[in-house]
């Protein structure tokens, strides 16, 4: 299902070549890295979950109702939050929590949103918000290049949303060290993506 960032991003997609889904994976990527446990981290990577909810993706590709791209990035969510979900369980031996399943998916369409706004600044046109929401790949891939404190830094404050001092605690550096991070990682997305 789109969440409500993504109305404005009806750009139509193409679905008849199941090859689709391999462009959305540094978004899976991102995802998973944002909404994985812990204890689940040490068991198994991200790039194993995303592999599987791609795979699952590929074979259901035919049982996508939708017909835009933000609809689908909404589809492939959905199949993530269930393979975590289903992963949990199975690490946990829990029964099926839909709660947990539902919770989930509003967990990954937050960090959606937040992916997509990343880089549109305090006041974006509405063609920049179009701009953002069809480059969301673009920017997961630009994330994934940074330096890896960069990278961690601008995960967890811009996309799982924490305050520079619990970044700054969860990575064990001074919040003007984590400052400095996201100075330096913003800037270099934006030289990435082509902004000035």
């Amino acid at each position: 299902m789109p969440d409500s960032s993504d109305s404005a991003d009806q750009t139509p997609i193409d679905t008849s070549d199941p090859a689709i889904v391999a462009r959305y994976e540094p978004y899976l990527r991102m995802l998973a890295r944002v909404q994985m446990r812990r204890a689940l981290q040490a068991k198994i990577g991200e790039s194993d979950i995303v592999q599987q909810t791609m795979l699952q993706a590929v074979q259901a590709i035919d049982q996508f109702r939708g017909t835009g791209e933000a609809e689908f990035r909404g589809w492939l969510r959905q199949i993530l939050a269930r393979h975590l979900c289903h992963l949990d369980r199975d690490f946990h031996r829990d029964k099926r929590d839909v709660r947990r399943e539902q919770s989930m998916q509003q967990q990954l369409a937050k960090s959606s949103m937040r992916l997509e706004a990343l880089l549109a600044g305090d006041g974006p046109t509405p063609s920049q918000n179009v701009a953002f929401g069809e480059n969301v790949v673009r920017i997961a891939v630009a994330i994934e290049q940074l330096p890896e404190a960069q990278r961690e830094a601008i995960r967890l404050h811009y996309i799982e949303g924490m305050k520079l001092s619990e970044v700054a605690a969860q990575l064990d550096k001074s919040s003007g060290a984590i400052a400095g991070l996201l100075h330096r990682g913003m800037k270099a997305l934006r030289e990435q993506l082509g902004e000035s």
